[in-house]
């Protein structure tokens, strides 16, 4: 007996110790780094870890958020849930009517019991959300996962929190459009905005109207390179393709169920070609023309007959079969009037109806349209364009030209949307690196995005209530594939996350990429591609009472500097910044190991003899291209030159200017080359005219005679232009101007005066046509 009790003993505890060799030991936990920033976080003792059967009680209303978490729990971590009441492990869903945000919600996870309370199944899919964000980005089956314990309170700053997407350039797989929506919904993005209709491509079936598919959906051929470049190639392969009503009912509900609402957008009047290449008779020549194989704007737009009206109404009725969102997206930007001002049907009536001219046509056109759409319960959207003319009663504008199509909008009691280009734009450059993949230009780091704040300074606090929120815009001329797009809207998706979700007292730039370095390895398990630019190096030049220096720094202060300033390898750690007493070249990169984390930085440093000096301007450049201050037109450092959005670039809307330079008359001068951009697809034209004075006394030139040199554009002459586009002038790439040392009263001049003349409003049959063109000037080389 003794001996049995003894074999028992043995045999208990040797199955103890089985049982702790098979219990997995727990997975590390992780910082809390959740994006977009919720509002209050209070981090607590213990932690909740996740084993066996989990007891989950809920409410009805929270189906899908529910069902979201036990896919999660299941797929990633064998952990399956029960209703059937238990003394273990439980997670409780809560139906509360104490919250006036229905997007807000209450997350606690204690070491045995996670809670999520909510008024509205938005919120609980967002608490679920910032649940997920808790586990570690990559999860290790074979441990166990836990979570801290922790109490969340949250909520969004705006009820419009956006994306959109063109598929008119390009399109892409409903797969991806879901993997898109997906991404959005993890970020609590609740809206899609699905640019369906272009001059390029008709992507929307309608069943009424066969030729769209057969016709308007594909394109001959596709624009090879850049629009500026000359001349323009094809790759004469034919494109298109578009989604069928059951794909797209299809698209609509699995977004549905992310809590994701997609608006429609149905171009009109312009960025109409494809449809009128398969229906002539909606244009004003009924001439036959082609789906457009190449970028820009177009002439061809809908004329306003009745034939066009029934046309669209009858497109509308399909399109609110489809989407059952409260918004239908009408466009109305880029339509030029040049086919209205010569259709005779045009003239007589903007005549009949008493308009003013083309622009109150606009104004009839979208107005009309709106009544239609209002008596189907819609209500439309439209670019800030459609506020020429008069704005349409109960439309919503969303403004992408700057601010103040929104300033405007929400003075006069109308909802409004911010997606300026400055800040919303992710088809623009992301980082200076010129090995970046080709884009339409401009410049958008990822710092600027998160620097956005939606509401305008100009407005007062009761009409920012009219401010909806913010979305970012992908345009995909130069995203031929979903890769791209991903790369293009990775990571500054995630940075307008938090831009629209948390208040500017919340946001810190630096808290944020500390968390987005976590976020990004759950990128890396959901295999989007992401441009990883956290680990590039930026520099600047600085004078400190004429000492130069060159300071080096980068968005992640995670591992150290390396640079070299004689081409080679970087190899030295950066410590402090690098002094300039010559021309030179620097490199530099982040390093962990000897291993370079980002692409290698390289920056030319010209050290011409007008760096240092003082510099003032009469105007200020516009706000959105004005990163590096006036001292960026001598600070020996020259822009991009297929880029016009960088630090080194300003931007002028319009506006003539006056430059001057204060200089030391003893230093001989025997050049001045002068840099400008030059891409009319971007608004960006040459100036008209360049003065330059040089008078021996600081005073204004009194004449003719104070001028050293002086030239216009009509009579021939030359400046350093870069992105020439137009075959019958400027066929070569780079102009330059010298000005001869012998000239009297160059050397001996105490300061340097440059008139620039803006090239004023853009013609009809250029790109842009009636608005004020930009100018955008880079260095000005002293030598």
């Amino acid at each position: 007996k003794i001996l049995k009790m003894r074999y028992r003993y043995y045999l208990i505890l040797f199955v103890a110790f089985l049982s702790m060799q098979c219990t997995p030991e727990p997975q590390k936990i992780g910082e809390v780094s959740i994006i977009p920033k919720p509002l209050e976080v209070t981090i607590q003792e213990g932690n909740f870890v996740f084993e066996g059967e989990i007891y989950l009680t809920t409410n009805f209303a929270f189906h899908q958020p529910v069902q979201v978490l036990r896919e999660f729990l299941y797929n990633n971590l064998n952990i399956t849930t029960t209703e059937v009441p238990s003394d273990g492990q439980k997670i409780s869903f809560y139906l509360v009517d104490n919250m006036e945000n229905e997007e807000a919600y209450h997350l606690r996870v204690q070491s045995d019991h996670i809670e999520i309370a909510a008024s509205n199944v938005k919120g609980a899919f967002y608490a679920v959300q910032s649940l997920l964000q808790l586990f570690p980005a990559t999860i290790d089956k074979s441990k166990l996962v836990g979570i801290p314990a922790i109490e969340i309170r949250d909520e969004p700053r705006f009820k419009y929190r956006g994306m959109h997407l063109d598929v008119g350039r390009h399109m892409y797989s409903v797969e991806f459009i879901k993997k898109y929506i997906d991404q959005m919904s993890k970020l609590k993005m609740n809206t899609f905005h699905w640019h369906l209709t272009e001059d390029q491509g008709w992507r929307i079936e309608i069943k009424k109207y066969p030729k769209l598919q057969q016709i308007a959906a594909f394109r001959k051929e596709t624009l090879v390179g850049h629009y500026s470049d000359q001349p323009h190639e094809f790759d004469g392969i034919p494109y298109g393709g578009f989604y069928t009503q059951e794909q797209i009912k299809e698209i609509v509900a699995y977004a549905s169920a992310r809590q994701i609402t997609i608006i429609p957008e149905i171009e009109m009047p312009g960025h109409s070609q494809a449809a009128i290449a398969a229906h002539p008779e909606l244009g004003c020549t009924n001439e036959q023309v082609e789906v457009a194989t190449k970028w820009g704007v177009f002439e061809e737009v809908y004329c306003p007959t009745e034939t066009t009206f029934q046309f669209l109404e009858d497109v509308i009725d399909e399109v609110v079969e489809l989407f059952p969102g409260k918004y239908i997206h009408i466009g109305g930007d880029e339509a030029p009037k040049t086919r209205w001002k010569n259709c005779s049907y045009c003239q007589k009536l903007i005549r009949e109806k008493g308009l003013k001219d083309e622009h109150g046509l606009q104004s009839y056109f979208i107005q009309r349209m709106e009544k239609y759409i209002n008596s189907k319960g819609k209500q439309i959207i439209g670019w800030d364009e459609i506020l020429e003319g008069g704005l349409a009663p109960n439309a919503t504008v969303m403004s992408w030209r700057g601010t103040q199509g929104a300033v405007e909008a929400a003075k006069e009691g109308h909802d409004v949307i911010l997606t300026p280009t400055s800040h919303c734009y992710f088809d623009y450059y992301q980082s200076e690196n010129e090995n970046e993949p080709l884009a339409i230009g401009g410049f958008l780091p990822l710092e600027k995005v998160y620097s956005f704040d939606p509401i305008p300074k100009e407005l007062t606090a009761e009409e920012s209530q009219y401010v909806l929120g913010a979305q970012g815009n992908v345009w995909t001329e130069y995203m031929p594939d979903s890769k791209q797009v991903e790369y293009m809207a990775f990571p500054r998706m995630i940075a307008l996350s938090e831009v629209v979700w948390s208040t500017p007292e919340q946001r810190d730039y630096s808290d944020f990429v500390s968390r987005l370095e976590q976020y990004q390895k759950r990128l890396d398990e959901w295999d989007v591609n992401y441009a990883n630019h956290i680990y590039e190096v930026k520099g600047a030049l600085k004078n400190n009472e004429g000492k130069l220096t060159y300071e080096l720094t980068t968005t992640s202060d995670s591992y150290p500097i390396f640079y070299s300033i004689d081409d080679t390898e970087p190899t030295i750690e950066y410590i402090k910044p690098i002094e300039i007493e010559t021309s030179m070249k620097i490199k530099a990169a982040v390093k962990e190991r000897g291993k370079n984390l980002g692409s290698i930085f390289e920056e030319e440093i010209n050290l011409h003899k007008g760096v240092g000096a003082t510099i003032t301007i009469d105007k200020e450049p516009h706000p959105s291209y004005n990163a590096g201050g006036k001292e960026a037109l001598i600070n020996g450092i020259s822009g991009s030159d297929t880029r016009y959005g960088d630090k080194e670039w300003l931007g002028f809307w319009g506006e003539d200017i006056v430059i001057k330079i204060e200089r030391d008359p003893q230093v001989e001068i025997s050049n001045i080359k002068m840099r400008f951009f030059v891409s009319p697809g971007q608004w960006i034209y040459e100036p008209k005219e360049v003065w330059v004075y040089a008078p021996k006394k600081p005073e204004p030139p009194e004449n003719e005679s104070d001028v050293v040199m002086g030239f216009s554009f009509e009579q021939g002459a030359s400046l350093l232009l870069l992105s020439p586009y137009d075959e019958k002038s400027y066929m070569e790439f780079e102009y330059y101007h010298e000005f001869a040392s012998e000239v009297p009263g160059l050397d001996d001049s105490p300061w340097i005066e440059i008139r620039v003349k803006n090239y004023g409003i853009i013609p009809e049959g250029l790109q842009g046509a009636g608005n004020k063109a930009w100018t955008f000037i880079d260095e000005i080389i002293i030598e």
